[in-house]
């Protein structure tokens, strides 16, 4: 078990989001975390990486406990977080946001993320490769994201909403370059409200509703759940 999330519970100031969320991510799996918008899906992500501490709870990855350590000693364990909002440098070029994040992998056998590499999973950076990250498409700018992440060299994949405001050419593009990661063997834990995009790519899925999991289990068990699958996620 690469990740071990048990009882979390984090608020923002006075008010509460997480109500004692637990979940689990094998090496290799695809595991999504679904519910409506306002869940506590994004909060999740976030105090795994550390972004924002719980007040109760662990957070194990590796057999090594990082709850609440800072977002870059958890990065340097070999987390990758794709934040919702992107956060490219718009005055960089596409080149220069990828080569800012380059680290080198943390065991000396692994495959390496280069520039190329990052390239020839999305080829159309490749076409913009001198283009400033703020004159990128909505598209163009969640690859660069999602490369630049990669550039860490992360054993573990935090995708927070990357449909979020995409095309449907571009969901389904980016749903074939997640499946080309999960072939690369990253473990991938996917943030998403788009369930029908994250339930295509995953194994297993967590759903949460006020803060709380409502449902866990592989994607078969949630397709068969209508109850569930009407309840919270629209389906």
């Amino acid at each position: 078990m690469i990740l071990a999330v048990e009882g979390l519970y984090t608020s923002y100031g006075l008010s509460q989001i997480l109500f004692g969320v637990s979940l689990h991510v094998t090496a290799g799996e695809c595991v999504s975390l679904l519910g409506r918008n306002g869940v506590g899906k994004s909060t999740t992500l976030r105090s795994i990486m550390g972004l924002t501490a719980p007040a109760q709870g662990t957070v194990v990855y590796n057999g090594r406990n990082i709850t609440g350590k800072p977002a870059f000693r958890v990065a340097q364990l070999g987390i990758g977080f794709v934040p919702e909002d992107r956060r490219i440098f718009p005055d960089l070029t596409v080149r220069e946001n990828l080569e800012v994040a380059r680290k080198m992998p943390a065991s000396p056998h692994a495959r390496e993320w280069t520039v190329q590499r990052v390239y020839e999973l999305f080829p159309i950076l490749s076409k913009v490769n001198d283009r400033k990250g703020g004159y990128l498409s909505g598209g163009e700018q969640q690859m660069l994201t999602i490369g630049r992440t990669l550039m860490g060299n992360p054993d573990l994949l935090l995708l927070d909403e990357p449909s979020e405001g995409l095309a449907p050419l571009i969901i389904r593009d980016l749903g074939i370059q997640i499946r080309r990661l999960k072939d690369e063997g990253i473990t991938i834990l996917l943030c998403e409200q788009n369930a029908r995009f994250a339930i295509a790519l995953s194994e297993r899925a967590y759903v949460l509703e006020k803060g709380q999991v409502r449902f866990s289990g592989t994607i078969e068990e949630l397709r068969a759940n209508e109850e569930i699958r009407r309840q919270y996620l629209g389906l």
